[in-house]
């Protein structure tokens, strides 16, 4: 299947929620000092809190956190990893549905 694209907001804290592989994925992004951080839900159930994100790094990464795929940000002009100021256009934010199988 093809990565699919979630389009963000350039705000240092963002929640939102988003149908994926027939179920409604949570994402929370929050930017600290250290960097961008990502918690993720399933259906309602925690997966995933706090995972540093990093430039064309699975988030996920295994198939025993409950998620139907996995996650990655793309430097469209780099490999910087990612903050909040190029979420609506630098920094993408895939999706592909069996990655992490």
């Amino acid at each position: 299947m093809a990565a699919v694209s979630i389009p963000l907001n350039a705000v240092a804290y963002q929640s939102l929620s988003v149908p994926l592989s027939g179920h409604v994925i949570r994402l929370v992004l929050q930017q600290r000092g250290t960097g961008l951080f990502a918690s993720l839900w399933c259906d309602g159930a925690a997966c995933l809190l706090g995972v540093l994100c990093q430039d064309r790094t699975w988030l996920v990464r295994k198939a025993c956190y409950g998620l139907p795929g996995d996650f990655a940000f793309v430097d469209t002009e780099g490999t910087d990893d990612p903050n909040y100021t190029g979420l609506a256009g630098r920094f993408v934010l895939v999706y592909e549905e069996g990655r992490n199988v």
